[in-house]
């Protein structure tokens, strides 16, 4: 086998010369910034491997002796770890495409291909391992090719995405990028060197068993049209929306500054802000439309106003507060993240946003944190004082870290809706929200969309927790964001996650 695919690497690589497999200029921000998203999303799918191993019941590890039914629960299962294994695997391949787009100069040559290949090597090598794990089972296939609605997916996407990978195609395009990288040298200093060695040798190792091996003795599925067909439905444009610098820090925004300077007087402290980045780092393993969470404290003067209220006047002189300010509890509680909330940023705004970013639990202002392209702005149907405890509790986990396992289980580490879900937990002195907790992974989240699902299935009825007060809502085709209405945003949650992808297409929900 090893001496077969030899052969294939050494004819293949004859055609290097004339099939240049470089990639765009790779400037060192450039270059970081892929790499994160790269060693991110390898770190997901190690994770989503392990689980997919630890679930027996599930994902049984040989073919079961007799044809058996997924119970619901284990088809949700099913369904939540494709999507999350998918979302990965889209993020890997928008590199690979971005990076195959442009030539690069002979300068940066080397590490453009470096990191182009990194993104195909991780693709092939975990898409691999995942269909040697389910494949046996053909209850996981019929479940797996159901549509994916979150991703925009249609029927038989698992076996599009198999057929994909096990095919001729695929493996001559490893072994052509295998030979130029032998070629071109070792180097140890680039960062995901190891990562190039283990995924090519994990390819490899797959290839004495069923993956490149099944990919060879079924050379006869030549691929139609000269080339696998995309299992994302990536549209002509969408590279120019996924440029270097937006996929880590959003450069480019739909929702322009003034759009942000009249939503600023609609708010009002204690506010969650639903909040949507396209191509943005934190998204990759979140599910569904909404991936982020916001809570708006507001500044000293907007809670001065607004909690001149008899029941947080008296809340407040049992905590000892005898001025009657919010800001003074806040101050005393939580010296450090008070002295953060008045430091103006370059621009001269003031901090008037707690959320968890990677950075970790931050202070920031409207101006930054509504420069998105999607916002939604709900309001807790709660007392002024409810607000008030919450917004004391928000500031006590200032400065945690970001919790990249999305795990709800430990306050050590939060990510943007635990915060918010923390904050307005019930507890023995407030009635708090009582929002939906559910298992992904074997691990019990709340995510931003499903803020947005629980409003819209709560909308006129007696648990409506919600108002809504603004939607902006992001036209990426158009360039724009529009001040949407009601009905717009109670059907958002139901657009597929990578919507950018679908908009204006028939599996783009309007």
């Amino acid at each position: 086998m090893r001496r077969l695919v030899n052969q294939l690497v050494l004819l293949v690589g004859l055609c290097c010369a004339v099939l240049d497999v470089s990639a765009q200029p790779t400037d060192g921000a450039a270059l970081s910034n892929d790499v994160a998203l790269i060693e991110k999303s390898r770190h997901g799918l190690d994770g989503i491997i392990a689980y997919v191993a630890s679930r027996p019941e599930t994902f049984p590890p040989r073919a079961p002796s007799r044809q058996r039914v997924l119970t619901p629960v284990q088809r949700q299962e099913a369904r939540d770890v494709w999507g999350r294994f998918l979302d990965h695997q889209l993020m890997l391949d928008s590199i690979w495409q971005r990076l195959s787009a442009k030539p690069a100069g002979a300068d940066d040559k080397h590490a453009a291909f470096r990191l182009r290949y990194a993104a195909f090597l991780a693709r092939y090598r975990y898409a691999l391992d995942f269909i040697a794990m389910v494949d046996a089972d053909p209850a996981l296939r019929v479940v797996l090719n159901e549509p994916v609605d979150e991703l925009g997916l249609p029927v038989r996407s698992y076996a599009d995405f198999k057929f994909r990978f096990l095919n001729v195609a695929m493996a001559t395009e490893f072994a052509a990028l295998s030979a130029t990288h032998r070629s071109y040298g070792a180097d140890d200093k680039f960062p995901l060197a190891n990562a190039l060695q283990l995924d090519e040798s994990r390819i490899w190792a797959a290839g004495k068993g069923h993956g490149v091996l099944n990919t060879l003795r079924n050379a006869g599925q030549i691929v139609q049209d000269g080339g696998a067909r995309l299992v994302f439905p990536v549209q002509k444009g969408v590279s120019e929306w996924m440029g270097d610098t937006r996929v880590l820090y959003g450069a480019q925004h739909l929702v322009t500054d003034d759009q942000i300077a009249t939503l600023a007087p609609k708010l009002l402290p204690g506010d969650v802000m639903l909040v949507r980045r396209e191509w943005f780092l934190s998204n990759i393993g979140l599910p569904g439309f909404w991936p982020h969470a916001a809570l708006y404290v507001g500044s000293p003067e907007e809670r001065k106003a607004y909690f001149n209220d008899p029941a947080v006047q008296a809340w407040l002189v049992e905590q000892g507060i005898t001025d009657g300010s919010l800001d003074t509890l806040l101050k005393t509680r939580q010296p450090a993240a008070y002295a953060v909330s008045l430091q103006l940023d370059a621009h001269g705004f003031r901090p008037r946003v707690i959320e968890a970013m990677s950075e970790g639990v931050s202070l920031t202002t409207l101006e930054h944190s509504a420069a998105a392209d999607s916002v939604a702005v709900l309001r807790p149907r709660l007392s002024r004082l409810e607000v008030a405890k919450a917004i004391l509790k928000a500031f006590e986990y200032h400065g945690r870290p970001y919790d990249f396992d999305f795990d709800f289980r430990t306050d050590a580490t939060l990510v943007c809706t635990e915060l918010v879900y923390k904050a307005y937990s019930p507890t023995a002195d407030k009635h708090g929200l009582d929002l939906p907790i559910k298992t992904v992974a074997g691990r019990p989240v709340l995510t931003a969309n499903d803020i947005a699902q629980h409003f819209d299935a709560t909308w006129g009825e007696a648990g409506q927790q919600f108002d809504l007060i603004a939607f902006l809502d992001g036209q990426a085709r158009a360039k724009r964001a529009d001040d949407a209405d009601l009905a717009r945003f109670r059907t958002s949650w139901k657009r597929p996650k990578w919507h950018i992808l679908v908009q204006d297409s028939p599996l783009a929900a309007k």
